[in-house]
């Protein structure tokens, strides 16, 4: 019965997830947000409850249940083109002037001289109207320029900065476009999504059965409605990142530590974030696990160095300005106490601090509950705009097994579905919160009377 039930949730999540894609997105002018959030929160009540359910199963049902909803849920993601971002017309672009053997970082996508290689489906021809004005036309366009004044729409955002995207990423963004040509739409991108998640589903299996840990807990990753909606209804590149990231962790635990410094020079490679990954494998890795990391970065740079020059920053710097990150305004909690400038100050004090701590505190034989903390950290200090960030911190949570970090990528997933100042800190800050308290009550009272003062404690003794 209870099996029963669970594979009854998935499939509910699948045909919700479905809905979702094809019922609802952003760039909609008459979107319904609330409705948006009420589908959301069911998927996430859905996968919960699953995932409640799952802890009584045993056997190799376990590894059946989770490999199946997995790829039912992922399926389900496929049905229609990205709802919440556009961030993979870009990675469409990218790929389809690679091809053409062109730098990403050599032009930008409103570059006349790069006219002939757009297709329609990214760059539709201006329609004109009633009133003989040419207009774009599509929830997904924008209007922009060219570099000759002429009028271009586009699906993609930022069409006069050059793309931002570290090399692993285009080279990424190339192979999948020289695999499809320039035709194909979003689906190319989503089925490698779906690939990639699947492959972080049967990786994190393996792992957790060869280390002795709670192969139940794979489902946070396989069934969590974040993995659904940005690796593969959006195709977010961070997906790619994640994979490398599990693999560098797995290699540098198990002493392998040069294959995982490489791994992990790859996953930073593809979006700088994976970096957070770091520290808690110091001890281990060392000096090799450096090394290996930096080479591998820096030869990925390489090709495109020599193309471009230093133009392989992208639109990098520019990218932190507008996010708010240079002055302080993007820090939803922080900004509370330390308004302005400072707020850059404050979360960069706190961040070493944990920092500091996850290097000196981390077992080497379980790194990823310091990543854990890391990146959940940086999370909730930066508290960025964008929930696919959180993509990296999902796998931590399964191999740890603490379901209270979940509430991040549902705090980020409300920032963007409900974009008010107020509701976000209070998300956050729930959040925050909530960890803290279920993090106490995991170490025990011990851990609450190591906390407090030598003094305080002897007077309540």
């Amino acid at each position: 019965m209870r099996i029963t039930i669970i594979a009854a949730l998935l499939v509910a999540s699948a045909a919700l997830t479905a809905f979702g894609v094809l019922t609802f997105d952003l760039f909609n002018p008459d979107r319904d947000e609330v409705q948006l959030v009420l589908v959301t929160s069911a998927l996430w009540l859905l996968f919960g409850l699953a995932w409640w359910l799952l802890r009584r199963v045993r056997g190799k049902t376990v590894v059946a249940l989770i490999l199946a909803g997995s790829a039912l849920i992922g399926g389900a993601a496929m049905v229609g083109p990205p709802n919440t971002s556009t961030d993979s017309a870009r990675y469409a672009w990218d790929g389809i002037v690679q091809t053409n053997g062109i730098s990403p970082y050599a032009f930008t996508p409103a570059d006349a001289r790069l006219d002939s290689l757009r297709p329609d489906w990214l760059f539709p021809a201006p329609q004109t109207n009633a009133v003989g004005t040419e207009v774009c036309v599509g929830e997904r366009i924008v209007r922009a320029r060219t570099t000759d004044g002429d009028l271009l729409c586009s699906a993609l955002n930022r069409t006069a900065v050059p793309t931002i995207y570290p090399p692993a990423s285009e080279i990424f963004f190339a192979g999948v476009r020289f695999l499809t040509g320039p035709g194909p739409e979003y689906w190319p991108l989503q089925l490698t999504g779906l690939l990639l998640s699947l492959g972080t589903t049967v990786l994190l299996l393996n792992g957790m059965r060869r280390r002795g840990l709670n192969e139940r807990n794979a489902a946070l990753w396989a069934w969590c409605p974040l993995v659904a909606t940005e690796a593969i209804t959006n195709s977010h590149v961070d997906m790619l990142g994640v994979i490398f990231v599990v693999a560098a962790v797995f290699l540098v635990s198990s002493k392998k530590v040069w294959r995982g410094g490489i791994m992990l020079g790859i996953a930073i490679g593809t979006k700088l974030i994976p970096v957070l990954a770091a520290p808690a494998l110091l001890k281990r890795g060392g000096w090799r696990m450096v090394a290996a990391s930096v080479l591998s970065f820096a030869l990925l740079y390489v090709p495109y160095v020599l193309a471009t020059g230093i133009g392989v920053l992208g639109y990098l710097p520019g990218y932190l300005t507008e996010e708010g990150y240079q002055d302080g305004s993007r820090f939803a909690l922080v900004s509370l106490v330390a308004p302005g400038a400072s707020a850059v100050i404050v979360a960069g004090i706190i961040l070493a601090i944990v920092a500091v701590l996850v290097i000196i505190k981390t077992d080497q034989t379980q790194p990823w509950v310091g990543q854990l903390v890391m990146i959940g950290a940086t999370l909730l200090v930066l508290s960025p705009r964008y929930p696919w960030y959180a993509l990296l911190l999902l796998p931590f949570v399964a191999l740890s097994g603490r379901w209270e970090w979940l509430l991040v990528p549902m705090a980020l997933t409300l920032r963007l579905l409900l974009p008010n100042p107020q509701l976000t800190q209070v998300s956050i800050a729930v959040a925050v919160i909530v960890i803290v308290a279920v993090s106490l009550r995991r170490a025990g009272p011990g851990a609450l009377k190591q906390m407090l003062p030598p003094r305080l404690t002897a007077r309540r003794a």
